[in-house]
């Protein structure tokens, strides 16, 4: 069965660990806002009139009479479908924790750009980010990667960290070190260092041949000033501790 995937068609943002996790199953779908009339057709899926249970935001998923929202959400029903989830109830249920660990990553990546407003621009709240980022780098992003790299360290070498097998948990964490390299490559060359096996798991993923060829091709959206992780000079400046 072919997925729609509806998401904004310029960035990566919360989108891309979702096709990720397509690209990685070698999944039939289509990026239905990349596409003419798709934009139309994502914003016309939103309204309560046209969906019963309509999603806040995008990404969202389609499949059948299925509409699945929040990107956590989204990988909890693909990982079983695509051998990206462990098969037993505990094991889906870690990988789904680590997952919305990611999100709260994610959340805090992008407040540090947007640390008062979303609707704010980055120029009207520059003083405050630069505030938000210092404590991002020197507390936060230690602290989360930190967590990545213990759980691969009970693991062992070569481990993944739900087991012996990749999940979609893996993939968002390769999206994270990639994220975090493009907006701030300072703080991430200090601190990778302290992280053997977390940037051994990115480089493990980035080598898969699915994920390899999806790199390579056009329908990875390029990192740009638009999506969660973005790069300002400003907010690079410190080194983790």
């Amino acid at each position: 069965m072919r997925y729609e995937l509806h998401y904004w068609p310029q960035i990566q943002g919360r989108g891309e660990f979702v096709r990720l996790a397509l690209e990685e199953a070698g999944a039939d779908y289509v990026d239905v806002a990349r596409r003419k009339g798709g934009m139309a057709k994502l914003q016309r899926l939103m309204e309560p009139k046209v969906s019963p249970r309509p999603p806040f935001a995008p990404p969202f998923l389609k499949t059948g009479a299925l509409l699945i929202a929040q990107t956590a959400n989204i990988l909890l029903f693909l990982g079983p479908r695509h051998g990206l989830a462990p098969k037993g109830e505990a094991g889906r249920l870690w990988v789904h924790q680590l997952q919305l660990t990611v999100a709260d990553l994610v959340t805090e990546a992008h407040d540090t750009h947007h640390p008062i407003a979303a609707s704010l621009y980055y120029e009207d709240q520059k003083p405050e980010a630069r505030r938000a980022a210092e404590c991002f780098i020197r507390e936060r992003m230690p602290k989360y990667l930190g967590y990545f790299e213990s759980i691969l360290a009970k693991g062992g070498k070569g481990s993944y960290l739900a087991g012996r097998t990749v999940s979609y948990a893996d993939l968002s964490v390769f999206q994270v070190v990639e994220g975090l390299r493009y907006a701030f490559p300072k703080a991430m060359s200090a601190l990778e260092r302290k992280l053997p096996r977390v940037i051994a798991l990115h480089d493990r993923i980035a080598a898969r041949p699915n994920i390899s060829a999806y790199l390579r091709s056009p329908r990875r959206i390029p990192f740009n000033q638009h999506g969660i992780f973005r790069h300002y000079a400003g907010l690079d400046a410190w080194q983790p501790l």
